[in-house]
């Protein structure tokens, strides 16, 4: 393909890209088709001559669009919105267009530095510490994958910090090659083999499973402490603290802890303060704030309070929220920002030959390979460079703000509705329900609760109009199942809200019907 015709593909997809759009409404939320259908229609091997480039686009009409659920319809409320606006598509275009590694900022210095501008424009709009902006050179940020991604970098991190620190704390530890060490580390081998096995990760019962996820990838232990329903599932501080210290009598070494603002059953927000008050009392242990969803929602002042705002400002080593998610930047964009940018380059950093540059050796510059866990990396700033600007603050606020009135606004209703009830306060732009046709908590047996709902969530999840997650609330006082809607899609409107609560409402009287 040349200039020429590239320039007339490209045309081309972008008509189809706003056909699609200006029918997405039309299409079914979920995607209609069966197990394997698209690997039976397509061919098991690649053409043998090259094929006409319109040819290859309505074949993606004909058969992958078919098998697509549809994120960005305005009737998809389900898990956290993954949002993409046209603008963070032309910013992926850009990037497309000067596909680049970017491990050094000698391979583009705008890489670089055009992500360190949106990383801290970003500080900027969340109110973020000082300390979190590249331009303090005490922290700052970096933009990776997903939160996932994040949790295993700094879990990573943390644990060579506490291995450093318990090194300190050992003096008669022999240094040098009798011991050994790993490669770039100043961590003595016999410090490794002593604790690298007695290290632990906490979070809740609540936490998102990349806490979880990492332990076993590290091949750590990880606890989940339990939350109450009466604090509205959010981690205690007295709670880790009592399992903290159970953990260092058994002999194991606490060094990291994950506290959550906005979880994903409910929204939740942990106390903060409570647990950065504990990691405070423990010197292995690193506190990261996982705001992948609510994070956001930082950029509104009246919804600070609310989300601990000033206490994450305060107490949290780390913190982490993803554009992707409610920030209307197309996947991936994760945010990652640390209070000292050496805990995470001093486990990160491993130079060869070939890499170095008399920029980076000078202090000049930020290589961003050192921030992460892979050596190269996406050149993903622009699409949010692009948002940033053209939304502007205010756009960006209004879009926050819209998605937690649609919100409000259903939560009315179901308080309003004789069947169904509220199981948790609203957060931001999710409710968290049930259907209680009793409307009393002695109406049914939880047991009997816990199955209408199951047997509502799996009429729903037969539905491809509406798509709606439900979730098991795991507490001290037992299990809950429940329904919860996320109304922060761009796209979707109070019009897409009444439809959907319809749909909700509807199957919830069918199925009590056939329980006459």
């Amino acid at each position: 393909m040349d200039i020429e015709a590239f320039r007339k593909a490209g045309y081309a997809a972008i008509d189809r890209i706003c056909d699609y759009y200006a029918t997405l409404a039309e299409r079914p939320v979920k995607a209609e088709v069966k197990p394997g259908y698209l690997i039976n229609a397509l061919p098991d091997h690649p053409p043998e001559q090259g094929e006409d480039f319109e040819v290859i686009s309505s074949e993606f009409e004909k058969h992958v669009l078919p098998g697509i659920t549809h994120w960005q319809h305005g009737k998809f409320t389900a898990y956290f919105p993954s949002i993409s606006t046209f603008e963070s598509m032309i910013g992926e275009l850009y990037t497309a267009s000067v596909s680049n590694p970017g491990f050094n900022w000698i391979c583009s210095p705008a890489c670089t530095e055009l992500e360190q501008v949106v990383l801290d424009w970003c500080a900027n709009l969340f109110d973020l510490h000082p300390d979190f902006y590249i331009k303090s050179k005490r922290g700052g940020g970096v933009i990776i994958t997903t939160a996932s991604e994040v949790v295993l970098t700094v879990a990573i991190a943390a644990r060579e910090r506490a291995l450093r620190i318990l090194s300190e704390k050992e003096p008669d530890v022999e240094e040098g090659v009798k011991t050994g060490r790993v490669p770039d580390s100043d961590t003595p081998m016999k410090i490794r083999e002593k604790y690298g096995q007695r290290l632990v990760i906490y979070g809740s019962t609540h936490t998102h499973s990349l806490g979880a996820k990492a332990a076993l990838l590290l091949g750590l232990q990880w606890k989940a402490v339990p939350v109450s329903a009466a604090d509205n599932y959010s981690l205690r501080g007295d709670a880790l603290r009592r399992v903290i210290e159970e953990d260092i009598a058994n002999g194991l070494v606490p060094f990291f802890v994950i506290g959550t603002v906005g979880t994903t059953n409910t929204g939740a927000v942990d106390r903060i303060a409570e647990i950065g008050q504990v990691c405070r009392d423990y010197p292995t242990l690193f506190f990261h704030v996982d705001a992948a969803w609510a994070g956001v929602a930082y950029s509104v002042p009246s919804l600070r309070e609310s989300l601990r705002h000033a206490e994450v400002n305060e107490y949290a080593d780390s913190f982490c929220t993803n554009m992707h998610k409610w920030g209307l930047v197309g996947f991936d964009c994760s945010l990652l920002y640390v209070r000292n940018r050496q805990t995470l380059t001093s486990a990160m950093s491993m130079t060869p030959f070939y890499l170095r540059s008399k920029e980076s050796e000078a202090g000049e510059v930020i290589d961003y390979r050192n921030w992460q866990l892979a050596l190269g990396r996406r050149f993903r700033s622009p699409k949010l460079w692009f948002v940033l600007r053209s939304f502007g603050v205010s756009g960006f606020q209004k879009h926050i703000q819209r998605g937690v009135e649609l919100s409000s606004r259903l939560g009315d209703m179901i308080r309003s509705s004789a069947r169904f009830e509220l199981v948790t306060p609203q957060s931001l732009s999710m409710v968290v329900f049930r259907l209680n046709p009793g409307q009393s908590p002695n109406a049914l047996a939880s047991d009997d609760l816990n199955k209408l709902n199951s047997k509502l969530s799996s009429r729903l999840d037969h539905r491809s109009d509406v798509f709606i997650t439900p979730a098991m609330l795991g507490s001290e006082e037992g299990n809950m199942e429940v329904l919860r809607i996320q109304t922060g899609g761009y796209r979707t409107t109070m019009e897409d809200v009444l439809a959907v609560w319809k749909v909700v409402e509807e199957e919830g009287e069918a199925l009590l019907r056939e329980r006459e």
